[in-house]
């Protein structure tokens, strides 16, 4: 007996889950060391924790034993569910979206599996701009699809023009992430109005239309008086999906959804293909117990000040260290330049900083070399004892 091929020779890449391994090394270093010594910036694990409103719903939720209470339902979710999350979604992409053209899921993860499941065929592609969510990789390829992955303008927004010359007959998709994860780069309503005129006539010349997936778990989470954009009004083949685990501090209750733009052409298929999907990948449905407390509460007031206090923190420890980085707008990652002594080695350079003690996720796993992500959604604790362990890091690389 062995496992998959595919499977093992993925799994013995080293870039393959990267960021749970520095996360799981992590968790020795601390047991050996002692958790004040280890700075582990490696995972997206949300500190704050859920609002009071969400943690009242989920006792109200528990306590409730009328019949039935955690048996199946539909397969796309409770209508009440979707119907609470057709007006969130309305009033970020706004436009009037009714319940039917939601479907609940276990998490943005399973949403997009559902989805990609849905409209890929083999040999189908998704282009998506680099850097990118890890996983994306996966996702697609789950399905017989390969991601095409078009780098970033300089500035990180995205190289319209370079996607336009990706696109062919087998694209089934443009993925895009905002706030991207890891870049923490918000695009502009510019830079998305220009991404949907170029798929608009793309596929008026090729007669396939690619949809616009955007993923926004961290749709909530900006700095600065930035707005992320609505793309709906913009483009009627359109698709959010996203989860609660960055903006309700939720991620193991694994609770998302997937959200057709009621404009799409041919939404009533779409709609009806990802409920098949998210039964016959055995989702079923999403989790009966936080459907009913998003449901309740997902507009919970939540203060993600506490973030832009360490996004501040963190710049300005590594400031002085001398490592150069973006400024995040969303989000809670810190994109990192690796030093020219590295030459581009973004894994040589996560090594390095280890034997600091500081933990973090090279670039190259993202789709994009060179580049170090630190998530600072950790403890004000750990940014601030990790000003040391940086600068003196600096330093010796300098000596």
């Amino acid at each position: 007996m062995a496992i998959s091929a595919y499977i093992k020779e993925t799994m013995s890449n080293k870039s393959a889950g990267v960021i749970r391994k520095m996360f799981e090394e992590g968790l020795k270093l601390k047991a050996q060391y002692g958790e004040d010594k280890v700075f582990d910036f490696s995972l997206g694990n949300p500190d704050l924790d859920p609002p009071a409103k969400v943690i009242e719903t989920i006792k109200k939720c528990a306590e409730d034993t009328s019949r039935n209470i955690h048996g199946y339902m539909p397969n796309a979710g409770y209508p009440e569910c979707r119907a609470a999350m057709a007006r969130k979604t309305s009033m970020e992409q706004g436009v009037d979206i009714p319940g039917d053209c939601v479907v609940m899921a276990v998490g943005a993860a399973g949403a997009l599996n559902s989805l990609f499941k849905a409209i890929l065929n083999p040999g189908d592609n998704v282009i998506v701009p680099a850097p990118f969510f890890t996983e994306y990789r996966h996702y697609v390829k789950n399905y017989g699809g390969s991601l095409i992955e078009v780098p970033a303008a300089e500035d990180f927004s995205i190289d319209v023009e370079a996607i336009s010359r990706s696109l062919n007959e087998k694209t089934a998709a443009v993925l895009i992430n905002l706030p991207n994860n890891p870049t923490g780069r918000v695009y502009s309503e510019e830079n998305i109005k220009a991404l949907c005129a170029v798929l608009e006539e793309h596929g008026k010349k090729c007669g396939r239309k690619p949809y616009l997936i955007l993923d926004e778990p961290y749709r909530a989470i900006v700095y600065d008086n930035v707005k992320v954009p609505a793309a709906f009004p913009l483009y009627d083949s359109s698709v959010v999906v996203t989860s609660f685990a960055k903006n309700l501090s939720l991620p193991g209750e694994r609770l998302g959804y997937v959200c057709v733009n009621p404009a799409c052409p041919d939404k009533a298929d779409l709609i009806a293909a990802v409920i098949f999907c998210t039964r016959v990948l055995g989702f079923v449905n999403a989790p009966a117990l936080f459907q009913r407390v998003v449901a309740q509460s997902y507009d919970a007031p939540c203060d993600y000040s506490l973030y832009k206090k360490r996004r501040d923190e963190l710049m300005e420890i590594l400031d002085e260290a001398g490592i150069q980085h973006l400024v995040p707008e969303g989000a809670f990652y810190m994109w990192c330049k690796a030093p020219d002594y590295f030459k581009g080695d973004d894994m040589a350079f996560c090594d390095y900083l280890k034997k600091y003690m500081i933990l973090g996720a090279p670039g190259s796993s993202f789709g994009g070399p060179g580049w170090l992500r630190l998530a600072y959604c950790v403890s004000e604790k750990t940014i601030l004892n990790s000003k040391d362990a940086f600068v003196q890091a600096m330093k010796d690389l300098k000596k």
